[in-house]
């Protein structure tokens, strides 16, 4: 007997062995990181190395420096101590980010609550007992029905000891999915710094924008008084004054959109700083406060996919489908279950933990699915769900190209744009200055000086827009290539 019982023993330890190293094998492929964008460059025709240069504010040249790091905080480059504090303020109270923050550390805990339970066994204390009545006569013997307690104590042990690697493929999905919420934190961040610095610009030029639009109306008021009195002199026809109207009123009706807009981009200031639009406190951004960057990062296209929030995030869920697919595929292979219990059974709570009254049992159950026509189909799904987080990835990729090629271009379009504008300020200016000459010495009217005041307010307008349209391209640039890394914690 004892040595039919040691080979029981032997043969079940034997079992045990041979299930722990086919417990170390993992259906479904390994994932592979796709490769990098081949292209060493963004557009068909290489940039400058340095974009053109004005005369002007904002006017300077810049350069594009390739390989160097990305300053993280970025925002820090205009130069506006004012911004810098406002993006503070926003990256400790918004939502936004607060929610991106908790969705992470949800990840986190589904991670550890999923790993706690299939990396390890579980164990389970158990006690019960029960009141029981026994007849004799349901086993046909004689006699009176008897009255008794049972007692039972004891700890179960359960452990799945995945054969196939299911369990593994399930955690590498999650930790993947820890992975893309983390890059989705990296990417709200980015995009708030980048929506408050793109505001707070729209603002200041809007602000300077409406004041050249208000001297524009009071000059074309001022001719137009003077037209009407030269109408009621018979000095000027009544046409006259009607298209100094028309021209008047539609200086006006500009005024209230731009104010408008201006008024828009103070309430999203403010809500993307985590305050209700009403509280006020905003800094009120003027184009002096800020600076340009003199030297602009450029990331190569191989070190693109490396950096940028949103390719990291779309590797991430391709990461997790190919592990749902290596869960799917190990679905199909057997699926060993092991468990056991030891505890006592006794008729008197005194007697629960004496010597004779300890009871055990070791089960192992091994599942080898026969025919579930369900199975292969889940196993297709999770091959399409794949491809598809194949070729969205694709998709992220080549638009992470375009978007910087467009940034690219923006920035040398507008340093072109600006540098004609700057020129044409000079002239309008100068033109202004000859007439204000001209009027001092009685050589010309004072409408033929207002008509210059207007042109030179109109090209300052168009010029306010470029220099603009410069600082918020630049800071385009730095969101389209990255931002640079998060410090360590600050994703946290």
């Amino acid at each position: 007997m004892r040595r039919n019982k040691s080979s029981i023993h032997g043969r079940m330890a034997t079992g045990l062995i041979i299930a722990v190293l086919l417990g170390g094998c993992t259906v479904g492929q390994d994932f592979i990181r796709p490769a990098a964008p081949e292209v060493s460059s963004y557009t068909p025709e290489p940039l400058e190395g340095q974009t053109v240069s004005a005369p002007a504010p904002f006017g300077k040249s810049q350069r594009f420096v390739e390989g160097g790091p990305v300053n993280p905080q970025w925002w820090r480059e205009l130069g506006a101590p004012r911004l810098d504090a406002l993006i503070d303020e926003a990256l400790q109270n918004s939502p936004t980010l607060a929610a991106s923050r908790a969705t992470l550390r949800q990840a986190r805990e589904i991670y550890a609550a999923r790993s706690g339970s299939t990396l390890y066994p579980r164990v389970d204390a158990n006690i019960n007992a029960q009141r029981q009545r026994f007849s004799p006569s349901t086993s046909g013997q004689e006699g009176d029905a008897t009255e008794f307690s049972l007692y039972n104590a004891g700890v179960g042990v359960r452990y799945n000891l995945d054969l196939a690697g299911g369990n593994r493929r399930a955690l590498e999905a999650l930790a993947a999915n820890i992975d893309y919420q983390r890059y989705q934190l990296e990417g709200a961040r980015l995009t708030l710094t980048a929506n408050i610095v793109t505001t707070a610009i729209t603002r200041a030029s809007l602000a300077a924008r409406i004041e050249a639009a208000e001297t524009i109306l009071y000059s074309r008021e001022d001719q137009l008084r003077l037209t009407r009195e030269r109408v009621r002199l018979g000095q000027a026809a009544a046409d006259d004054e009607l298209a100094l109207l028309t021209l008047a009123e539609q200086t006006r009706a500009t005024i209230p959109l731009l104010r408008n807009q201006l008024q828009q981009a103070e309430h999203l200031l403010a809500v993307l700083a985590g305050r209700a639009p009403g509280t006020g406190g905003l800094p009120s951004f003027s184009l002096k406060e800020f600076s340009l960057p003199a030297v602009l990062p450029v990331v190569v296209p191989s070190e693109l996919v490396r950096v940028r929030p949103d390719i990291q995030g779309a590797e991430a869920v391709l990461r997790a489908a190919n592990a749902e697919y290596g869960v799917a595929v190990a679905n199909l292979y057997p699926q060993l279950n092991l468990s056991a219990n030891l505890g006592s059974q006794a008729l008197t709570t005194g007697a629960l933990f004496g010597s004779g009254s300890a009871v055990w049992s070791l089960v192992g159950q091994l599942t080898q699915p026969l025919f579930d026509p369900g199975l292969p189909a889940k196993k297709r799904a999770a091959l399409a769900a794949f491809e598809a987080a194949a070729a969205n990835y694709q998709n992220v990729v080549l638009e992470s190209l375009r978007n910087v090629a467009d940034v690219l271009r923006a920035l040398d379009n507008d340093a072109q744009r600006l540098a004609a504008l700057s020129a044409a300020d000079t002239a309008a200016r100068g033109s202004l200055e000859s007439m204000q000459r001209q009027y001092a010495l009685g050589a010309a009217g004072y409408i033929q000086l207002l008509i210059a005041e207007q042109q030179s307010q109109q090209t300052r307008i168009d010029l306010i827009e470029a220099r603009s349209r410069r600082l918020i391209d630049s800071a385009a640039l730095y969101q389209a290539v990255g931002g640079g890394r998060l410090r360590e914690g600050e994703s946290e």
